[in-house]
């Protein structure tokens, strides 16, 4: 075959004429393990999308048996048999990337458990990169992951839902890639979170059945942030249901205390100081709702403040309320979410698609009212 007659074809096409004429030509013997998408990838400068095609072809002509979590390797021609006695050292296990922003006992230790239980039962291996919240450190965790070949890579989006480009990257090539706690807009990316709308709805049932009506909604500011948004929308539709008016003259949303890499004592301090203020300057607000826990914390720090009782004078009720090994401590009444299942189900799903097989566009879980002592029925 003339120059010109390679040349035009697909490049996925000419991969697959290198590594047959390898195989032919007995430099892959019966047994061996032929180059991963990865390694063709980066031979020929191409993505792997384009490298599997071509692996794909081989398998096809049965020349090659690809072997999940193994890698492909050569086997007698016309036959689909599987390679037996494949040298233990030929045998790699899938790594499983992580990014998360950060974690701590509110929210992401149990997640990541789930991800360590089922990855272990998969027999993959999870790495783990803190981004703190900053988009550059998130970009730097995934080019470092893909640098070291992990065969898959779930993303706690930094706050804000940045899109970054290597994230844009990863959807474009189809490369295994599940985001967890929130979905990025307008992406069709695979995503695993809570039910936030139906969730926040939930806790704010629960205080208008107390015959609160006067709720002040306690939030970052959204900045996109899907989650967040979601919960806002969740609390204004059970308003909404009950023929309740929201008065959004009582919210906050400007804690930034919680804010990933930016909790320390001075925001603190500046968070408590304003929710103390906005009690003062609404005094019949009967019930605040912490859109996480970090805030409630804040809450009622600054109710205590007043020498006002919770619940008696003021309830709170947020997202997640962790509890100490001995189950002691104060709990407020909170949304339980689904961290362990979350953290499963992602290593699942990107095991999925590592596989070539298809899973949702976007996986919600339902979080569970549990009452804790934090909520009662409104003051008169």
């Amino acid at each position: 075959m003339n120059e010109l007659a390679l040349e035009s074809k697909p490049i996925y096409e000419r991969i697959f004429d290198s590594l047959r004429g390898e195989i032919v030509g007995k430099v892959y013997n019966i047994g061996d393990r032929v180059p991963s998408e990865k390694e063709l990838a980066d031979a020929f400068n191409v993505s792997r999308i384009t490298s599997k095609k071509a692996l794909e072809l081989l398998a096809k002509e049965g020349l090659i048996v690809r072997m999940p979590g193994r890698g492909s390797f050569v086997i007698e021609a016309g036959t689909a048999e599987r390679v037996e006695n494949v040298p233990d050292e030929c045998v790699k296990p899938l790594l499983i990337g992580l990014v998360i922003t950060d974690f701590g006992n509110t929210f992401g230790t149990g997640m990541i458990y789930g991800m360590e239980s089922s990855s272990a039962e998969h027999d993959s291996f999870l790495l783990l990169r803190r981004s703190f919240g900053i988009p550059e450190n998130e970009e730097k965790a995934i080019r470092d992951f893909l640098n070291l070949g992990v065969d898959g890579i779930i993303v706690f989006p930094a706050q804000g839902e940045f899109y970054n480009s290597e994230i844009l990257k990863l959807v474009i090539q189809q490369f295994p890639l599940v985001l967890v706690d929130r979905h990025l807009k307008g992406v069709a990316a695979a995503s695993i979170c809570t039910d936030n709308v139906k969730a926040a709805r939930l806790g704010t049932d629960h205080l208008l059945e107390l015959k609160h009506k006067h709720i002040c909604l306690l939030t970052p500011p959204p900045m996109d942030t899907t989650a967040i948004e979601d919960r806002i929308e969740g609390f204004i539709q059970s308003h909404a249901e009950r023929g309740v008016m929201v008065d959004r003259t009582l919210w906050l949303d400007k804690i930034t205390s919680t804010l990933p890499n930016s909790f320390h004592t001075v925001n603190m301090d500046k968070d408590i100081q304003m929710i103390k203020a906005h009690l003062q300057q609404n005094p019949h607000i009967t019930a605040l709702f912490a859109i996480e826990y970090n805030i409630a914390l804040l809450a009622k720090a600054a109710v205590e403040s007043l020498n006002k009782r919770i619940p008696e004078d003021i309830s709170i009720i947020c997202f997640d309320s962790p509890s100490t090994t001995l189950g002691s401590g104060y709990q407020f009444t909170h949304l339980m979410q689904a961290e362990e299942e979350i953290g499963k189900l992602a290593v699942e799903n990107v095991l999925k698609l590592k596989h070539g097989e298809k899973v949702p566009n976007r996986v919600t879980l339902d979080a569970k009212l549990v009452i804790g002592v934090s909520t009662a029925a409104a003051r008169q």
